[in-house]
């Protein structure tokens, strides 16, 4: 958890500069509300498999670790252990066809991205990718194409292209949370105007100077808006990256999904990242092998059921019991105790809105209650559901 916490902190840095704001929190008032882009329609089913994004920058074995930047040796290190724990490196090619359900992916993959096009991706990042044969997305912003002093050149970044490398847009400007923001006060048409030249422009380059297709974009700094959103449509991107951690499902939202920013400081991002929680395995080593869970009245989540979220809604259907005393309705959640549970008199349903992130893999609930003659019920409602870390890492998750 502190990986997560950590990662979410230092969203903000960029190129290995701290950004002047952070990326807010998604509780504040410029969040963005979920606008759904292009994620996997509704009529395909989970199939299990979870996605780890790795966000890198920049690369050296002579410099000081930052933020941003690895050690080579280190970065080595890390794609040898993707490899040793059997994980599989997708294209974003590949990535894009199975979040359309057009593709399968083994259950446990991982998809590669590096930010900003600086020299060292071609002299340090590139051969290691190439010697192990991985596909990656370098995601570029315009005003750092070859340019001179640490950028790529053109030849690289077409060297590149031809063992592996796919192309993201990263902006025209790489532009700071505040400089969105000024830009989005000075009125609709103006903000638009903005966004088609950070969007669209640094896009139809790309597109012209690789001969490339371009449907993937990483926000800068991990900031996006709303407008953002709407652009992203728009410009025709399928996939739009964050910086906040968590693993992708197929019905991830497509317009913040999650990708882990790995720190040369900090290498537990890139443990954590590269764990993979099987839910269903979790079942199989504790509920799956207890007896089956019978409740003798509907509930919510269903008892051994498996969510994608660490808040769920809690909920009894106790419409058939006879002579029930509400304001003797007593709910217990493991982890919180007794809870303030709602009683709705026409639907009869009991329920509670966990407020607290869920912790651990499985959840235990239990609910008691007196008849109107003040008979306490002998066998209290008792059931247990299991919760998939992995899905419910996601920002849009819970």
């Amino acid at each position: 958890m502190r990986s997560l916490l950590l990662a979410l902190t230092l969203a903000s840095f960029s190129c290995g500069t701290l950004l002047a704001q952070q990326a807010p929190p998604v509780s504040t008032e410029d969040a963005p509300k979920a606008v759904p882009l292009a994620p996997a329609p509704v009529s395909i089913p989970d199939d299990g498999v979870r996605v780890a994004v790795l966000g890198y920058h920049d690369f050296s074995n002579t410099l000081k670790e930052t933020e941003m930047r690895i050690n080579t040796t280190k970065f080595r290190a890390q794609m040898q252990a993707i490899k040793d724990q059997g994980l599989t490196v997708v294209s974003m090619a590949d990535f894009t066809a199975w979040r359309k359900g057009e593709k399968e992916l083994a259950p446990k993959s991982v998809l590669i991205t590096i930010d900003d096009g600086w020299l060292s991706v071609y002299t340090d990042a590139y051969p290691i990718l190439k010697e192990f044969g991985y596909p990656f997305t370098v995601y570029l912003y315009t005003k750092y194409v070859d340019v001179g002093g640490k950028s790529m050149t053109l030849a690289m970044i077409r060297e590149m292209q031809k063992n592996g490398m796919t192309l993201g847009n990263h902006s025209k400007s790489h532009h700071f949370p505040t400089t969105v923001k000024s830009q989005k006060r000075k009125g609709t048409k103006s903000y638009e105007q903005y966004l088609e030249q950070e969007m669209n422009q640094s896009k139809v380059f790309l597109e012209k100077t690789f001969s490339q297709k371009i449907n993937s974009y990483c926000y800068p700094g991990g900031y996006s808006t709303d407008e953002m959103f709407v652009a992203g449509k728009k410009y025709g991107y399928e996939n739009l990256f964050t910086v906040l951690p968590g693993k992708i499902k197929r019905s991830s939202d497509g317009n913040t999904l999650p990708r882990y920013i790995i720190l040369g400081t900090y290498d537990k991002i890139f443990v954590t990242a590269t764990e993979f929680r099987d839910a269903s395995a979790v079942a199989a080593a504790g509920l799956a092998n207890a007896p089956k869970q019978i409740v003798p009245y509907p509930v919510l989540p269903e008892p051994g059921a498996v969510v994608n979220t660490r808040m769920p809604l809690i909920s009894a259907d106790l419409s058939t019991v006879a002579d029930i005393k509400p304001e003797t309705l007593l709910m217990k959640v493991a982890g919180f105790g007794d809870v303030p549970a709602v009683w709705d008199e026409t639907s009869k349903h009991y329920t509670w809105q966990i407020n607290r992130r869920l912790r651990s893999d499985s959840c235990q609930v239990s609910i008691t209650w007196k008849t109107k003659d003040d008979k306490t019920i002998t066998t209290p409602l008792r059931w247990t559901f299991i919760i998939d870390k992995e899905a419910a890492y996601q920002p849009s998750a819970d």
